[in-house]
């Protein structure tokens, strides 16, 4: 997604909400996370336009919905091995953020992300899988009506199992720019655009439809109209 609808990195001082960032009146989206994996998932979202993020532990065929505001802008993702105590404090295998269950700041890699960028430019969503910062849950991120819009995403190949050996991390395949810290793999060099690598390409292989690289093709980028509804799967069948 153009790098200038989703920012990336952490978010200062953000506030907190349980189940709904949106208003009675608001005509924006609903996000609904699934959790189809056998196994617990610690959902987690941070919505960076709005200055606010959450998180909820879904056992196996657990969902949550969230109402999202117009022009909202973020990521959802999924935590794995958490364990927090009655204070909602802990840590997480991957997908960890600060130490909390309703994450205030971006997790830390490897993680799947979904994003999302909503009623933008001539009143559109736009929304991707990104892998730029790692894999750690196979993810399906799909409109709930498929009229109006480009399609949906998926990325349920089994990367874990098939992670090169030097990205490799509990729980997860790691980002090549966690790995490595140079460049070619960060694009942190604002006078040089980076290009696809040999990682980039191994995930892209696995899942054509995600975002591989920071500066990965447009296609990457999916639409919808604005208002549409989407579903987040954790572990698509």
């Amino acid at each position: 997604m153009d790098q200038t609808l989703l920012p990336l990195g952490s978010q200062n001082n953000m506030g907190r909400f349980t189940r709904s960032c949106g208003t009675s009146r608001s005509r924006g989206s609903t996000i609904t996370m699934l959790n189809n994996c056998p196994s617990t998932i610690w959902a987690a979202i941070l919505v960076t336009t709005r200055s606010f993020g959450s998180g909820r532990r879904l056992e196996s065929g657990e969902a949550w919905t969230l109402n999202m505001l117009d022009s909202s802008v973020g990521r959802v993702w999924g935590r794995t091995n958490c364990n927090f105590d009655n204070l909602e404090r802990g840590r997480c295998q991957t997908g960890y953020c600060s130490g909390v269950l309703n994450c205030q700041d971006s997790g830390i890699p490897p993680l799947t992300l979904a994003e999302f960028a909503l009623n933008q430019a001539n009143n559109l969503d736009f929304l991707d899988i990104s892998l730029v910062k790692g894999f750690n849950i196979p993810i399906k991120f799909s409109p709930k009506t498929a009229y109006g819009c480009s399609r949906g995403a998926s990325c349920a190949a089994d990367i874990n199992r098939l992670c090169p050996t030097e990205l490799r991390a509990p729980g997860g395949c790691q980002s090549p720019c966690m790995v490595f810290k140079t460049n070619v793999y960060c694009c942190n060099n604002s006078t040089m655009r980076c290009g696809p690598t040999s990682y980039s390409r191994f995930f892209k292989a696995l899942c054509p439809d995600v975002y591989s690289y920071p500066f990965d093709d447009e296609a990457s980028t999916l639409t919808c109209p604005g208002g549409t509804g989407y579903d987040v799967v954790f572990c698509p069948s």
